[in-house]
């Protein structure tokens, strides 16, 4: 492993796609911290020092509300406070309703008709924006201490010096640019860089909490005041924990049924074709994150709404209580929504009926089973036994962060903070199994790719794959350099501004 890593800066190709993705990462994170037109930043830094002073018996929670502030475009205020969310939204709608509606479904399958649907989703994904960006300048410039992140913020100063409706239009198309500029990033990381750029944004971002998530567990359970020797011996088994659930976790992701598939022979001329067996692999789990991020983002309504609304009425603090995140009955409500949005994906993605129409249309048939209906029959039982080991994992993996930050209980210990059990379920974990999976399949095929081309340079005729890289090496360099030196010099710029400040 430690070669095959050595070797992806031996290509030439490989290596450019690595610096500018890290190049990219490089500039997300400076967005973050860009605060957007007619915010006080003082204020903000004020008000993140002043949390961070406070310090007593809330140590933890507050040591994590300054952690956020200083990692999150949100609680910065930053170009990029959005985040890549709103396109997640768009294309989460998009798919869909492309499963739905028959025209989409027929456009999709037509030839240019995936780039329309893309059209389609930029769209919506500006009008998501426009919507959240102005929904978040009007309260920060009415009531910003209303938002969860900005408690008590009015104590240290004005956010907003001069409210009103400029500041509200300019601070959602700056707001609304940021997403748009983060999106094109994410094209553009896809395009020239190593995995889905998409993911690997929210991955960068969850990845961003780790150090503050590590100091926050190493103050709760060694330093604090409940921490010793209890809480070091924890810290190890979470370690040892950690690792076990990671490798839990791949296993399941990549773990698939293979149906063999059988295709008639055919005698063509003098050539036969066919009578090959061939796999048709069904995932486990099938609906990846998707029911985890339906149940979390239904249970947020009721509760943003009481809280916004209903403010003061005792049905709306029950209703909150029920549904606040260290509550049981938000696992068991959200345990049933996994399973229910686990089996409505899957019945809205998986088209059993397709698949054996086409492996009919080619000749194809499951060993044992008829063509046609019968075969849609066995795929959608099949799928529907996976879809349930499925729904049971995600709810696991869903349970798990509750479950980890209790455990310093049994010795009497402190309950670890969101921030800490974030790392061990839930859909942060899933995405970053996800993406890395989806890195070390690209960097290894490049690398496939380069010694199956080695063979070939021994002799007279160049391989395909090094004639392709020679020609990309020659294009692509001095773009690469210009690009080095606007990051060299954005650096430099923010170091000397840090230092002046």
């Amino acid at each position: 492993m430690i070669s095959a890593f050595a070797n992806t800066w031996k290509v030439t190709e490989l290596r450019e796609r690595i610096i500018f993705m890290l190049v990219m990462i490089v500039v997300v994170r400076l967005g973050v911290h860009i605060t957007l037109p007619g915010i006080d930043g003082a204020v903000v830094e004020a008000y993140t020092e002043g949390v961070i002073e406070k310090g007593g018996q809330d140590g933890g929670i507050l040591d994590t509300m300054a952690t956020i502030f200083s990692g999150g475009g949100l609680q910065q205020l930053g170009i990029f406070a959005l985040g890549i969310m709103p396109y997640i939204s768009a294309s989460i709608l998009m798919q869909l309703m492309t499963a739905v509606m028959p025209k989409l479904s027929k456009l999709s399958r037509e030839d240019g008709g995936r780039q329309k649907i893309n059209q389609y989703t930029r769209f919506i994904t500006i009008l998501i924006a426009l919507v959240q960006g102005a929904f978040l300048a009007n309260q920060i410039s009415n009531n910003p201490g209303s938002l969860p992140f900005f408690t008590g913020i009015e104590a240290y100063g004005e956010l907003v010096p001069n409210a009103g409706f400029m500041f509200i239009a300019m601070f959602t198309l700056c707001i609304v640019t940021g997403t748009l500029f983060l999106m094109w990033i994410g094209d553009q990381m896809t395009d020239r860089g190593i995995g889905n750029g998409t993911s690997m944004i929210i991955t960068v971002n969850i990845i961003s909490s780790l150090p503050a998530a590590l100091s926050l567990m190493w103050k709760t359970l060694i330093t604090g005041e409940k921490g010793g020797p209890a809480g070091a011996a924890f810290v190890v088994f979470l370690f040892a924990f950690l690792i076990f659930i990671v490798a839990a976790t791949i296993a399941i992701t990549q773990a698939q049924r293979r149906i063999a598939i059988q295709y008639a022979k055919r005698v063509v001329g003098r050539k036969q074709y066919g009578g090959q067996t061939q796999y048709l692999p069904l995932k486990l789990n099938y609906a990846n994150v998707m029911p985890i991020i339906f149940a979390t983002a239904i249970l947020g309504i009721p509760v943003m709404l009481a809280n916004q609304v209903f403010s003061g009425q005792r049905w709306a603090a029950t209703m909150s209580n029920v549904l606040a995140m260290n509550s049981p009955w938000y696992y068991v409500i959200a345990g049933a929504m996994i399973f229910f949005f686990s089996y409505f994906w899957v019945a809205t993605m998986f088209q059993p009926s397709e698949i054996a129409e086409n492996l009919k249309r080619s000749g194809g048939y499951i060993p044992g089973i008829r063509p046609g209906q019968p075969t849609a029959k066995f795929l959608d039982f099949t799928m529907t036994r996976l879809t349930f080991a499925g729904a049971i994992f995600l709810t696991i993996i869903f349970i798990l962060p509750w479950i980890v930050s209790q455990m310093p209980l049994l010795f009497n210990g402190p309950e670890l903070n969101q921030m800490v059990t974030g790392f061990f379920g839930g859909t942060s974990l899933l995405i970053m199994v996800g993406v890395i999976l989806d890195v070390m399949r690209q960097v290894e095929t490049h690398l496939l790719q380069r010694n199956y081309d080695g063979f070939l340079r021994k002799g007279k005729i160049k391989g395909r794959t090094e004639r392709r890289q020679n020609v990309a090496a020659s294009k692509g360099s001095n773009s690469m350099l210009y690009l080095m030196v606007v990051i060299a010099i954005l650096l430099i710029l923010g170091v000397v501004a840090l230092t002046v400040r």
